[in-house]
C-alpha cells in the first residue's frame, strides 16, 4: 500500500504478461485492483457462469471494450462495442433481456456527434452475442441525464434509472422510452461537515435479491478530496418505491487518507459464483492518481435484516478468491501483453485514438510496422494512439522513422493539455513537458533517419533515452516528476498513458513497441 506521505509499503502482486500487475495471486486469494489502470465506472453483467464487464472509454476510439471472465479475476478482452466515435462515452449499463444483450450508453456530445451542441444524451446498442456485432447506436431521446441503470420491475416493464435520481419506462424491446422522465428518489444525505467534492447523486444500479430491489448510488463527487466518493444503498419491494435508506450508509467509503484506495464509488452489487455476493466499483490508488480510476472487487455479506455490508476492510490485504480452485489452477490468464510488433491490428483492444475525428482510423495502416499519417501541428491536436497501463513503474520504447517532414514521438499522455515526452522529425528533437514544447531546452539529439526512443516512469520520476541503433542509448538531459499529471490538476477524468503521435505533414513509421513493468 501507499501512504499519504508518499512512502510506499506495497504488497506485491502476481504478474501478468510483461510483469504487469494482476489480482489473482494463484494461491486461492487475490489482491485489488482487479483491473489495474484506468478502468472507471465498471458495468458488469452475469449470464449464467459467464461474467462480462466494460468501462467508460470517454473520447477514446474504438471504445467500450467488452471483457469476459468465469472467475471474476482473470479477464480476456473480446473487443469494442463502439468501433466509431459518437461523443464522450461513460458510465453505461449492460443487461440481457429475452436472449438479447443491451448496453445503455450516455454521451456528452463532441465535434463528432450528430449535434455537438446537444445536452447529454442516452443511446442504446444491442447484439445477439456479447462478442458482437453490435448495432448502430439508437438515440433514446433522453436529454440532460447520464448514468443509466437498467431494471425489469415486478410489473414486467423495463426501466432506466438516471442521474439525479430520475426514472423513465422503456418499451418492451428496450429501444425507446414509454413515458416521461420522473423524479423518484432524493438520495441519502451525509453530514454537511464531511469532506467531499460535491453531493452529486449519480450512478444508479439496481439489483434484485429475494423480494427486494436494491438501489446502489454514488454521492460525494468522483475526484477532489479522497474521502468524497462513496457508495450508498436504498431498497424497496417495488421499482415504484418508496425507497428505504440503508441504516449503515455509506456501505463503502474512504474514511482516512492513509487508506490504500481513495474516492471509492460507482458500485454494482451482484451475485457471483457459489452464491457469494460482490461489489465492483472504482477508486484511485493512494499516491498514484496518474493511473486513473482502477476497478476494485469486494465481497458483500448480508445481515439478518437483509442489508448489504462490505466485507473487504480497506482492501490492503489479500482476500479469498471467488473460486479458490480456479485461482490455484494452472494456465490462468488475465489482460494482454502491451508490447506490439505491429504485425496485426490491435485497435480497440490495446490501442485507441485520443479525441479522434470520425474517420481517424484511416490514418493508421500496417506496412513494415505501424504507418501513422500525421495530423495536427503538435501532440496536443494530433489525436495520438494511446494504451492503458496499470503499473506504478514501467518502461516503454519504440523504433520510429519520420517520413516526408512529419514529427513523430513517444509520450506519456494525459490529455491535450498535459503530457510529456520526445518528438523527432529526422533532423532534431523536440522535448515536451506540461503539455507544451519546452522553449528553453534543445536536446542535442542527432539527426537520423531512424531513431529509437525510451521512457522510464519510475514511480512518477520520468527518465528518457534515445538511440540511433537501439543499442547505445543517451539519457535525455531533463528528468520530470509527473505525479501531478492527474484529474485534480487537469480537471479531466483520464489517466497518464503511453502514446505514439505523428504531427505536421507526411507520416511516421513505428516499429517494435515494447512495454515492461518494473518491480516495486
Amino acid at each position: 500500500m501507499s501512504t499519504s506521505s508518499g512512502q510506499s509499503t506495497f504488497l506485491s502482486h502476481a504478474s501478468a504478461p510483461e510483469g504487469q500487475r494482476r489480482a489473482d495471486l494463484g494461491d486461492g486469494t487475490y489482491l485489488n485492483p482487479v483491473f489495474a489502470g484506468d478502468h472507471p465506472d465498471p458495468a458488469i453483467l452475469r449470464d449464467g457462469d459467464d461474467y462480462y464487464v466494460t468501462f467508460s472509454s470517454f473520447e477514446s476510439t474504438p471504445g467500450l471494450i467488452i471483457w469476459h471472465s468465469r472467475d471474476l479475476l482473470n479477464w480476456k478482452p473480446l473487443g469494442p462495442a463502439l468501433p466509431e466515435p459518437i461523443g464522450n462515452v461513460f458510465a453505461m449499463d449492460m443487461c440481457k433481456v429475452d436472449g438479447r444483450y443491451f448496453i445503455y450508453v450516455p454521451i456528452i456530445p463532441t465535434a463528432v456527434s450528430p449535434d455537438p451542441m446537444a445536452p447529454p444524451l442516452i443511446y442504446v446498442i444491442h447484439a445477439e452475442s456479447m462478442e458482437g456485432p453490435w448495432s448502430e447506436p439508437i438515440n433514446l431521446g433522453i436529454a440532460g441525464h447520464i448514468d443509466p441503470g437498467h431494471v425489469v420491475g415486478e410489473d414486467g416493464h423495463r426501466y432506466l434509472f438516471l442521474s439525479g435520481l430520475s426514472r423513465v419506462r422503456l418499451t418492451a424491446d428496450g429501444m425507446a422510452t414509454d413515458g416521461p422522465v420522473e423524479h423518484v428518489y432524493d438520495g441519502w444525505r451525509y453530514p454537511d461537515d464531511w469532506v467531499t467534492e460535491a453531493y452529486a447523486l449519480e450512478g444508479p444500479k439496481l439489483t434484485r435479491r429475494g423480494d427486494w430491489f436494491y438501489l446502489t448510488t454514488a454521492v460525494g463527487g468522483t475526484s477532489g478530496p479522497p474521502t468524497g466518493h462513496m457508495v450508498t444503498v436504498a431498497r424497496s419491494r417495488s421499482v415504484d418505491g418508496p425507497w428505504e435508506d440503508c441504516p449503515r450508509n455509506p456501505i463503502i467509503r474512504t474514511w482516512d487518507v492513509a487508506e490504500p484506495w481513495w474516492s471509492k464509488g460507482h458500485a454494482t452489487l451482484f451475485e457471483g459464483p457459489n452464491g457469494q455476493w460482490w461489489s465492483i466499483y472504482h477508486g484511485y490508488e493512494n499516491g498514484f492518481a496518474t493511473l486513473g480510476r482502477q476497478t476494485l472487487l469486494e465481497p458483500i455479506e448480508w445481515d439478518d435484516d437483509g442489508w448489504p455490508r462490505a466485507a473487504g476492510g480497506n482492501l490492503s490485504k489479500p482476500l479469498p478468491a471467488p473460486i479458490p480452485a480456479a485461482s490455484a489452477a494452472a494456465g490462468r490468464t488475465h489482460g494482454l501483453a502491451l508490447s506490439d510488433d505491429f504485425a496485426e491490428p490491435r485497435f480497440g483492444i490495446q490501442w485507441s485514438f485520443h479525441s479522434p475525428s470520425k474517420d481517424e482510423y484511416l490514418r493508421a495502416s500496417l506496412d513494415d510496422g505501424l504507418l501513422l499519417k500525421a495530423s495536427g501541428t503538435s501532440p496536443s491536436d494530433s489525436s495520438p494512439l494511446t494504451c492503458i497501463v496499470g503499473d506504478r513503474r514501467y518502461e516503454i520504447s519504440v523504433e520510429m522513422e519520420p517520413l516526408d517532414g512529419a514529427q513523430g514521438g513517444l509520450l506519456l499522455y494525459y490529455s491535450d493539455r498535459l503530457f510529456c515526452g520526445m518528438g523527432h522529425d529526422g533532423a532534431a528533437m523536440t522535448s515536451y513537458r506540461a503539455g507544451r514544447a519546452i522553449p528553453y531546452w534543445r536536446e542535442p539529439a542527432p539527426s537520423a533517419k531512424t531513431i529509437h526512443l525510451r521512457i522510464v516512469n519510475d514511480g512518477h520520476i520520468v527518465t528518457q533515452y534515445y538511440s540511433t541503433n537501439g543499442i547505445d542509448w543517451t539519457r535525455h538531459g531533463l528528468r520530470f516528476d509527473v505525479a501531478g499529471y492527474n484529474t485534480n490538476t487537469a480537471d479531466e477524468l483520464l489517466s497518464l498513458r503511453p502514446a505514439l503521435f505523428a504531427a505536421g505533414t507526411g507520416q511516421v513509421r513505428f516499429r517494435n513497441f515494447q512495454y515492461r513493468a518494473l518491480s516495486d
